[in-house]
Protein backbone atom coordinates (compact mmCIF):
# COMPACT_ATOMS: atom_id res chain seq x y z
CA UNK A 1 0.00 0.00 0.00
CA UNK A 2 1.27 3.74 -0.50
CA UNK A 3 1.29 6.17 2.67
CA UNK A 4 1.04 9.38 1.07
CA UNK A 5 4.22 9.96 -1.36
CA UNK A 6 5.94 6.81 0.91
CA UNK A 7 5.08 2.90 -0.15
CA UNK A 8 5.18 0.61 2.00
CA UNK A 9 4.34 -3.34 1.31
CA UNK A 10 1.04 -4.77 1.75
CA UNK A 11 2.00 -6.78 4.68
CA UNK A 12 3.28 -3.40 6.45
CA UNK A 13 -0.24 -2.99 7.50
CA UNK A 14 -2.02 -3.69 10.83
CA UNK A 15 -5.85 -3.60 11.16
CA UNK A 16 -5.74 -2.97 15.01
CA UNK A 17 -1.80 -2.18 16.19
CA UNK A 18 -0.39 1.17 15.27
CA UNK A 19 0.91 2.19 11.59
CA UNK A 20 3.22 4.41 12.83
CA UNK A 21 5.11 4.04 16.25
CA UNK A 22 6.92 7.40 17.52
CA UNK A 23 9.85 6.74 20.28
CA UNK A 24 11.65 9.21 22.50
CA UNK A 25 14.69 7.10 23.31
CA UNK A 26 15.58 8.51 26.36
CA UNK A 27 17.66 7.23 29.32
CA UNK A 28 21.02 6.18 27.90
CA UNK A 29 23.39 8.46 29.60
CA UNK A 30 21.35 6.90 32.80
CA UNK A 31 22.10 3.76 31.74
CA UNK A 32 25.78 4.03 31.91
CA UNK A 33 26.29 5.81 34.82
CA UNK A 34 24.00 3.03 37.05
CA UNK A 35 26.89 0.74 35.37
CA UNK A 36 29.84 3.59 36.39
CA UNK A 37 30.33 3.60 32.30
CA UNK A 38 31.15 7.25 30.68
CA UNK A 39 27.85 8.48 28.87
CA UNK A 40 28.80 7.46 25.50
CA UNK A 41 28.92 4.04 26.27
CA UNK A 42 24.91 4.25 26.97
CA UNK A 43 24.38 6.07 23.50
CA UNK A 44 26.12 2.69 22.28
CA UNK A 45 23.83 0.35 23.90
CA UNK A 46 21.41 3.00 22.27
CA UNK A 47 21.95 2.11 18.98
CA UNK A 48 21.93 -1.31 19.55
CA UNK A 49 18.47 -1.08 21.39
CA UNK A 50 17.66 1.05 18.01
CA UNK A 51 18.70 -1.70 15.79
CA UNK A 52 16.28 -4.44 17.76
CA UNK A 53 13.29 -1.68 17.76
CA UNK A 54 14.18 -1.22 14.41
CA UNK A 55 13.68 -4.99 12.89
CA UNK A 56 10.79 -5.85 15.59
CA UNK A 57 8.78 -3.07 13.95
CA UNK A 58 9.63 -4.49 10.35
CA UNK A 59 8.77 -8.01 12.12
CA UNK A 60 4.90 -7.01 13.55
CA UNK A 61 4.12 -5.12 10.51
CA UNK A 62 4.26 -2.07 11.63
CA UNK A 63 4.79 0.81 8.88
CA UNK A 64 6.68 3.79 9.94
CA UNK A 65 9.09 3.87 13.06
CA UNK A 66 10.45 7.64 14.10
CA UNK A 67 12.71 7.87 16.74
CA UNK A 68 13.80 11.28 18.48
CA UNK A 69 17.77 10.80 18.25
CA UNK A 70 19.23 14.17 18.58
CA UNK A 71 17.23 17.19 19.45
CA UNK A 72 17.75 20.87 18.53
CA UNK A 73 18.54 21.22 22.31
CA UNK A 74 21.19 18.96 22.42
CA UNK A 75 23.66 21.15 21.25
CA UNK A 76 23.40 22.49 24.94
CA UNK A 77 25.16 18.86 26.35
CA UNK A 78 28.95 18.90 26.90
CA UNK A 79 30.86 19.36 24.11
CA UNK A 80 32.56 16.29 24.46
CA UNK A 81 29.67 14.25 24.83
CA UNK A 82 28.26 16.52 21.24
CA UNK A 83 31.18 15.00 18.99
CA UNK A 84 31.29 11.62 20.74
CA UNK A 85 27.34 11.27 19.47
CA UNK A 86 28.45 12.82 16.23
CA UNK A 87 31.18 10.32 15.84
CA UNK A 88 28.77 7.41 16.68
CA UNK A 89 26.27 8.90 14.23
CA UNK A 90 28.65 8.37 11.38
CA UNK A 91 30.12 4.75 12.84
CA UNK A 92 26.02 3.73 12.89
CA UNK A 93 25.54 5.11 9.31
CA UNK A 94 28.52 2.58 8.21
CA UNK A 95 27.78 -0.06 10.18
CA UNK A 96 23.92 -0.18 10.06
CA UNK A 97 22.87 1.05 6.43
CA UNK A 98 24.03 -1.83 4.54
CA UNK A 99 22.07 -4.26 7.14
CA UNK A 100 18.68 -1.92 7.02
CA UNK A 101 19.12 -1.70 2.89
CA UNK A 102 19.07 -5.64 2.96
CA UNK A 103 16.45 -5.72 5.60
CA UNK A 104 14.03 -3.23 3.23
CA UNK A 105 13.98 -0.75 5.60
CA UNK A 106 14.01 2.86 4.64
CA UNK A 107 16.10 5.77 6.41
CA UNK A 108 14.94 8.98 6.52
CA UNK A 109 16.80 11.79 8.34
CA UNK A 110 14.51 14.47 9.62
CA UNK A 111 15.51 18.12 10.82
CA UNK A 112 17.38 21.51 10.47
CA UNK A 113 20.41 20.42 8.36
CA UNK A 114 22.07 23.67 7.72
CA UNK A 115 24.00 23.58 10.85
CA UNK A 116 25.45 20.11 10.30
CA UNK A 117 29.15 19.89 8.82
CA UNK A 118 29.39 19.11 5.24
CA UNK A 119 30.95 15.75 6.02
CA UNK A 120 27.44 15.26 8.09
CA UNK A 121 25.44 16.16 5.57
CA UNK A 122 26.58 13.87 2.99
CA UNK A 123 26.64 11.15 5.17
CA UNK A 124 23.35 11.68 6.19
CA UNK A 125 22.36 11.76 2.24
CA UNK A 126 24.21 8.81 1.44
CA UNK A 127 22.15 6.79 3.74
CA UNK A 128 18.97 8.25 2.26
CA UNK A 129 20.02 7.17 -1.14
CA UNK A 130 21.28 3.68 -0.16
CA UNK A 131 17.78 2.57 1.22
CA UNK A 132 15.07 5.29 -0.95
CA UNK A 133 13.48 2.32 -2.45
CA UNK A 134 13.11 0.22 0.35
CA UNK A 135 9.55 -0.22 1.59
CA UNK A 136 9.08 -2.55 4.24
CA UNK A 137 9.96 0.08 7.14
CA UNK A 138 10.23 3.90 6.88
CA UNK A 139 13.12 4.69 9.73
CA UNK A 140 12.67 8.37 10.51
CA UNK A 141 15.52 9.24 12.58
CA UNK A 142 14.83 12.99 13.89
CA UNK A 143 18.70 14.38 14.33
CA UNK A 144 18.67 18.26 14.88
CA UNK A 145 15.13 17.82 14.82
CA UNK A 146 12.34 20.02 17.12
CA UNK A 147 9.08 20.41 17.08
CA UNK A 148 8.79 23.74 17.04
CA UNK A 149 11.07 24.13 14.56
CA UNK A 150 9.07 22.05 12.37
CA UNK A 151 6.06 24.02 13.06
CA UNK A 152 8.61 27.42 12.33
CA UNK A 153 10.09 26.20 9.04
CA UNK A 154 6.23 24.65 7.33
CA UNK A 155 4.98 28.64 8.19
CA UNK A 156 8.12 29.96 6.41
CA UNK A 157 7.98 27.71 3.43
CA UNK A 158 4.40 28.86 3.19
CA UNK A 159 4.99 32.25 3.70
CA UNK A 160 7.78 32.06 0.99
CA UNK A 161 5.56 30.65 -1.51
CA UNK A 162 2.69 33.23 -0.79
CA UNK A 163 0.39 30.77 0.70
CA UNK A 164 -2.20 31.21 3.14
CA UNK A 165 -1.52 29.80 6.68
CA UNK A 166 -4.09 27.14 7.31
CA UNK A 167 -4.42 24.13 9.35
CA UNK A 168 -4.42 22.18 5.87
CA UNK A 169 -2.06 23.82 4.55
CA UNK A 170 0.38 24.23 7.50
CA UNK A 171 0.11 19.92 8.05
CA UNK A 172 0.91 19.59 4.17
CA UNK A 173 4.03 21.58 4.93
CA UNK A 174 5.45 20.49 7.89
CA UNK A 175 8.36 17.91 7.69
CA UNK A 176 6.63 14.15 8.22
CA UNK A 177 3.56 15.43 5.92
CA UNK A 178 4.16 11.95 3.51
CA UNK A 179 3.38 9.58 6.36
CA UNK A 180 0.45 9.01 9.11
CA UNK A 181 0.70 10.87 11.93
CA UNK A 182 2.09 8.72 14.81
CA UNK A 183 -0.63 6.46 16.55
CA UNK A 184 1.67 5.51 19.38
CA UNK A 185 3.98 7.63 21.15
CA UNK A 186 6.38 5.69 23.58
CA UNK A 187 9.09 7.69 26.07
CA UNK A 188 11.40 5.99 27.92
CA UNK A 189 13.32 6.64 31.01
CA UNK A 190 10.33 7.37 33.36
CA UNK A 191 9.87 10.70 32.12
CA UNK A 192 6.65 12.20 31.15
CA UNK A 193 6.82 14.96 28.82
CA UNK A 194 7.49 15.34 24.48
CA UNK A 195 10.04 17.32 25.08
CA UNK A 196 9.93 19.62 21.76
CA UNK A 197 8.79 15.99 19.69
CA UNK A 198 6.19 15.87 17.16
CA UNK A 199 4.35 18.80 18.56
CA UNK A 200 2.23 19.08 15.68
CA UNK A 201 1.66 14.96 14.56
CA UNK A 202 1.54 13.87 17.95
CA UNK A 203 -2.06 15.90 18.60
CA UNK A 204 -3.91 12.53 18.97
CA UNK A 205 -1.17 10.18 19.42
CA UNK A 206 -1.77 7.51 22.03
CA UNK A 207 1.14 8.24 25.05
CA UNK A 208 3.07 5.53 26.67
CA UNK A 209 5.70 6.43 29.02
CA UNK A 210 7.78 3.20 30.18
CA UNK A 211 10.15 3.43 32.90
CA UNK A 212 13.02 1.45 30.81
CA UNK A 213 16.03 3.12 29.97
CA UNK A 214 16.29 2.80 26.40
CA UNK A 215 19.46 0.52 25.97
CA UNK A 216 16.93 -2.12 28.21
CA UNK A 217 13.93 -1.31 25.72
CA UNK A 218 13.95 -4.86 24.33
CA UNK A 219 10.88 -6.63 22.12
CA UNK A 220 9.02 -7.64 25.31
CA UNK A 221 8.69 -3.87 25.91
CA UNK A 222 7.67 -3.09 22.50
CA UNK A 223 5.04 -5.56 22.64
CA UNK A 224 3.41 -4.79 25.79
CA UNK A 225 3.35 -1.33 24.46
CA UNK A 226 1.86 -2.42 21.48
CA UNK A 227 -0.95 -4.53 23.60
CA UNK A 228 -1.35 -1.40 25.69
CA UNK A 229 -2.21 0.83 22.65
CA UNK A 230 -4.24 -2.41 21.26
CA UNK A 231 -6.36 -2.22 24.23
CA UNK A 232 -7.47 2.06 24.10
CA UNK A 233 -10.32 3.20 22.25
CA UNK A 234 -9.28 6.31 19.85
CA UNK A 235 -12.13 8.60 19.35
CA UNK A 236 -11.06 11.74 17.77
CA UNK A 237 -13.62 13.64 19.35
CA UNK A 238 -16.40 11.08 18.75
CA UNK A 239 -18.37 9.26 21.42
CA UNK A 240 -17.59 5.50 21.82
CA UNK A 241 -21.31 5.20 20.84
CA UNK A 242 -20.63 6.53 17.51
CA UNK A 243 -17.22 4.63 16.85
CA UNK A 244 -18.94 1.43 17.98
CA UNK A 245 -21.86 2.43 15.25
CA UNK A 246 -19.36 3.38 12.60
CA UNK A 247 -18.43 0.77 10.00
CA UNK A 248 -14.70 -0.37 10.08
CA UNK A 249 -12.32 1.79 7.48
CA UNK A 250 -10.00 0.43 5.30
CA UNK A 251 -6.98 1.38 5.35
CA UNK A 252 -5.61 3.69 2.88
CA UNK A 253 -4.65 2.09 -0.44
Amino acid sequence: MRLGRISVSASSSLQQGPRHIAIVMDGNGRWAKQRFLPRLAGHKQGVNALRRCTQACAQRGVAVLTVFAFSSENWNRPVDEVSGLLELLALALSREVPQLRKDGVRVRFIGDRASLSAKVRDGLAQAEAATHHNTRLVLNVCFNYGGRWDIAQAASTLAARGEPITELSLNAAMALSDVPDPDLLIRTGGEMRLSNFLLWQAAYSELLFSDKLWPDFDEAALDAAIADYCARERRFGKTSEQILAAPLQPLPA
